[in-house]
């Protein structure tokens, strides 16, 4: 570790085990930090044990060696943990934020910088998968950890591996990129495709398929080279990439074979979410190299919300939630006067169709006044990627107006038009 300001950090948060990268800029690549002092282990166990006595925290591979060494309860669903809404059934007297930050605290200890948070130019957390709970708790933690808004993102599995395809290799993607994810004998197959013919460029994933191997090696390799040889086909691929437990060049000889036909470069390993959450930290708050292309993932809105309106006295299509971003990252907020209108009118659009739908807010109870002289605070902020809260306040006209107080809260989305 050789950086001590302006970290560029990407953390792994998975369900059994969790890994920390960082940018190194002095070789201009991410590297995994070691989780354990003089050695090479990158890897750490996703566990938490809170010391009796002390009672601090122990995370990963310190708190699977105290607790043999001198017994303790050691949590092992922490990412489990970090999807409830409430501390109601866990262990000890903590809320489920108190915990993921315990661990957070735990593995970047290893940076081996006094402050962390003060000297973090990004950090980029990704998870298997986002929800509102999750999303809730790992903000809290970072927030408690000192890292201020806008120097801490999350995204999932799907994102991460965007980030890692896209900054793999120098040049951009030409051809799609193969992605089996192994669990035991369960493997995933997504491929990773760009659509060139719109700007920005768009990336997104395929069908999802799916199959079971059989246990035993011989059969397993037979099976995995049948199935590999369907889902690849005679495409061309930039590059196939393979993560998760249950894959082993020990037993997939004629895998490998199929795999690599057509001088396909295959890369295997469980490091890609990390490195792909640290790049996404570069890429986002330095390079900027990605600008041509836009993912769009599950955790990603695939709609666009906007309004028309009379901007700067000409009427315009005023966007306010698009497509392409994030859905626990989507907010925006506008002040509006309305015209002779008693009603808020929303276009929403699926990405890609060209038509837009209109969703009409009602404002029972909006007090009567002359004819531009209501003043409305319009604020939104996506629950999930399908659906949108809208947030209205009358904020009346200056001192011969004044605000009722009124609020009024309607959900809309591609769903609900």
């Amino acid at each position: 570790m050789n950086e001590i300001r302006d970290l560029i950090i990407g953390i792994d948060f998975g369900k059994d085990t969790a890994q920390v990268f960082y940018y190194d800029r002095k070789a201009q690549e991410p590297r995994a930090l070691s989780m354990k002092t003089g050695t090479n282990i990158c890897e750490v166990p996703v566990l938490l044990l809170r010391r009796g006595q002390q009672g601090d925290f122990l995370a990963g591979l310190e708190a699977e060696s105290y607790e043999k060494e001198h017994g303790g309860e050691l949590i092992t669903d922490l990412y489990e943990l970090t999807g409830l809404e409430k501390k109601e059934g866990l262990p000890g007297d903590l809320a489920p934020w108190e915990y993921a930050a315990a661990f957070l605290k735990g593995i970047l200890k290893f940076l081996g910088v006094a402050s962390v948070p003060d000297n973090t130019k990004s950090l980029i957390i990704t998870v298997p998968s986002l929800t509102k709970e999750r999303v809730h708790n790992l903000r809290k933690a970072c927030e408690s950890l000192g890292f201020a808004n806008g120097k801490y993102a999350l995204m999932d599995h799907e994102e991460a591996f965007y980030y890692h395809a896209m900054t793999q290799q120098k040049e951009p993607l030409s051809r799609s990129v193969g992605w089996y994810a192994f669990e035991g004998n369960q493997v995933v197959f997504r491929k990773l495709e760009i659509f060139r013919n719109r700007k920005p460029a768009m990336v997104r994933f395929g069908e999802t398929k799916e199959t079971t191997l059989s246990p035993d090696p011989v059969m397993k390799d037979s099976e995995f080279s049948a199935w590999a040889e369907k889902t690849l086909g005679s495409e061309l691929f930039t590059s196939i990439q393979i993560s998760g437990n249950g894959f082993s060049q020990s037993w997939a000889r004629e895998s490998v074979k199929t795999l690599c036909y057509h001088r396909r470069r295959v890369y295997f390993g469980n490091n890609l979410f990390a490195r792909g959450a640290c790049m996404a930290g570069k890429e986002r708050t330095e390079d900027h190299a990605l600008k041509a292309f836009r993912f769009l993932g599950k955790s990603r809105v695939m709609w666009d919300i906007g309004m028309e309106m009379r901007v700067m006295g000409s009427p315009a299509y005023y966007p306010l939630i698009e497509s392409g971003s994030n859905w626990y990252e989507a907010q925006r907020s506008c002040e509006l006067i309305l015209d002779d209108k008693k009603e808020l009118v929303f276009l929403v659009s699926l990405t890609g169709s060209g038509e837009r739908k209109k969703a009409v807010m009602e404002l029972p109870g909006l007090p009567v006044r002359p004819n531009r002289t209501t003043r409305l605070l319009v604020e939104l902020g996506c629950l999930d990627p399908e659906k949108c809260c809208v947030t209205v306040t009358d904020l009346g006209f200056g001192e011969m107006f004044p605000s009722s107080g009124r609020v009024w809260k309607e959900i809309i989305g591609p769903m609900e038009v």
